[in-house]
C-alpha cells in the first residue's frame, strides 16, 4: 500500500521490524490513524528469509504476543522450549545451571526464529488493518527528514510525501537514523567482536538447555532448537563470537570443514556437528540512548535499548517498551488527552529506563569480565560461577529474569 498524496495521521512509526510492527498492531483498533514507514519492499516484509537469529521469549513476552494476535500465527512446531540455562568458563567442565524449576514454570521461555516473528507480526498488522482500516504502510520508502514542535510532528519521505501527525516513534534499529536526526546521541559499546550464527545438528542431546560458554579467546553459545524435521537429529542454533578477522575464515569454510571446526571449538562435547543452514554474521555493539524521548518523539525496540545478546533480553525489552508506550497512548486517547504530551512521554522514559538500564549495565560488566583472559580475571570468573551455583537466591533471581516472572 502506498499513499500518493500528502497525508495526515496520528502516530508515525519509522521502522517495520518486529518492534515497529508490534507497536502498530498494539495501537490498531482504538480510533487512531497510524502510518508505518519501512525501507524494505512489501514482498520483503511479507516473506522474510532466515537470518540466523533465534529470539528468546520470556513467559511475559509470549503473553504479549498472544494478546497482539502474533503468537498464534507462528507454526506450532516452530517455538522451541528453553527449559534450563548453563554458564561455562574456560576449559573446565563445571557449569552454573539455572533450572526452570526456580522460576515456577515448566520452561524458562521459548526460542523462535526472528524471520518467523517478523512474518507473523506482518500478517497480524495486515489482519488488523483489514478489520479497522487504520494503518497506512509505506514500503520501500526512505525518510529524508523528521521534525516536531508544539503543534505536531512531520516526516518527509524520499518521494516527497509529507506525513503529519501527533507523534513520531522510531523503531529503526539500534543504529537509528531517526533518533540521530532528532538530536539524540547514544552510549555505544563496540566490543570489537563479530557474532556468527547458524543452525547445526549434533549427536549429543541438548536437553532443551541453553549454553553460554566463555572460553579463552572465544565465546560460544548454544540455543536448543527442535529436532531437525528431515533427519530427527538433535538441533541447535550455534553462536560464535570472535574478532571479525577470525569470523571471516569461518564464514568462507566449506560446510564439512566448518562442521569439524565448530565441533573442535565445542571440545567435542556435542559429538559430531553438521551445518544445516546458511551462516550469518553481525557486529557486536551495545547501544543505550542518552534519552528515549524528545518533543512528540519516542524510541522503542532496539532503537531504545540495543542489548548484548548474552542475557537474551533484546526483543523482550523491545516488547516491554511497546506495551508500556501503547498502553499510555491508549489511556490518553480514551480520555481525550494529548497522546504525545510531555508528561506521558516522560513517564514512559522513566518506566522503561528503570526496567532496562540496570540489566544493560550489568550485562556490560559481565561481558567485560568474562571476555578478559588475564590470570586474575580467569580466577575471578571461575570463583563467581562457583559462588553463583550454590547461592540459590541469586539463581532464582536470574531464573525470574530469564522467564519474565516476578
Amino acid at each position: 500500500m502506498k499513499a500518493l498524496n500528502n497525508a495526515d495521521t496520528d502516530v508515525i512509526i519509522i521502522g517495520a521490524g518486529p518492534a515497529g510492527l508490534c507497536f502498530a498492531r498494539a495501537l490498531s483498533g482504538i480510533g487512531l490513524r497510524i502510518a508505518l514507514i519501512e525501507q524494505l519492499k512489501d514482498e520483503q516484509l511479507s516473506t522474510p528469509t532466515f537470518d540466523g537469529r533465534e529470539i528468546a521469549h520470556t513467559q511475559y513476552s509470549v503473553k504479549l504476543l498472544k494478546d497482539l494476535d502474533i503468537w498464534n500465527r507462528i507454526n506450532t512446531h516452530a517455538p522451541s522450549a528453553l527449559r534450563d540455562a548453563k554458564v561455562l568458563n574456560g576449559s573446565h567442565p563445571f557449569a552454573m545451571t539455572i533450572s526452570h524449576r526456580l522460576s515456577g514454570q515448566s520452561e524458562l521461555g521459548w526460542l523462535v526464529s526472528n524471520y518467523l516473528i517478523r512474518k507473523a507480526a506482518y500478517e497480524s498488522v495486515q489482519a488488523a488493518n483489514k478489520a479497522h482500516q487504520d494503518i497506512q504502510l509505506y514500503c520501500g520508502e526512505k525518510v529524508n527528514a523528521v521534525h516536531t514542535d508544539d503543534a505536531g510532528a512531520q516526516v518527509t519521505l524520499g518521494n516527497g510525501i509529507v506525513i503529519k501527525g501527533q507523534l513520531i516513534v522510531a523503531a529503526d534499529s539500534r543504529f537509528s537514523e531517526t533518533r540521530r536526526a532528532m538530536g539524540i546521541g547514544a552510549d555505544m559499546n563496540d566490543f570489537g567482536k563479530t557474532i556468527l550464527v547458524c543452525r547445526m545438528t549434533h549427536e549429543v542431546a541438548h536437553q532443551q538447555t541453553a549454553w553460554e560458554w566463555f572460553g579463552y579467546g572465544q565465546t560460544l553459545a548454544l540455543l536448543p532448537m527442535n529436532a531437525d524435521p528431515a533427519t530427527h537429529e538433535h538441533c541447535s542454533s550455534v553462536v560464535v563470537t570472535l574478532p571479525h578477522a577470525e569470523i571471516t575464515p569461518l564464514m568462507q569454510m566449506s560446510p564439512d570443514t566448518f562442521g569439524l571446526e565448530i565441533q573442535k571449538r565445542f571440545a567435542n562435547r556435542l559429538g559430531k556437528m553438521t551445518l544445516i543452514s546458511t551462516r550469518h554474521s553481525y557486529p557486536l555493539v551495545g547501544v543505550y540512548p542518552h534519552r528515549l524521548i524528545a518533543k512528540r518523539f519516542a524510541v522503542v525496540g532496539d532503537a531504545a535499548v540495543g542489548m548484548h545478546p548474552m542475557t537474551a533480553h533484546g526483543f523482550n525489552f523491545g516488547l516491554l517498551g511497546v506495551d508500556n508506550l501503547s498502553n499510555a497512548i491508549r489511556a490518553a486517547h480514551v480520555q481525550g488527552g494529548d497522546i504525545a504530551s510531555p508528561h506521558l512521554l516522560a513517564q514512559f522514559e522513566k518506566t522503561h529506563r528503570r526496567a532496562t538500564r540496570p540489566l544493560y549495565l550489568a550485562t556490560q560488566l559481565i561481558s567485560n569480565l568474562y571476555t578478559n583472559d588475564s590470570t586474575p580475571a580467569r580466577f575471578l570468573r571461575d570463583a563467581a560461577l562457583r559462588v553463583g551455583e550454590v547461592f540459590i537466591p541469586f539463581k532464582r533471581a536470574v531464573a525470574a529474569s530469564l522467564s519474565g516472572t516476578k
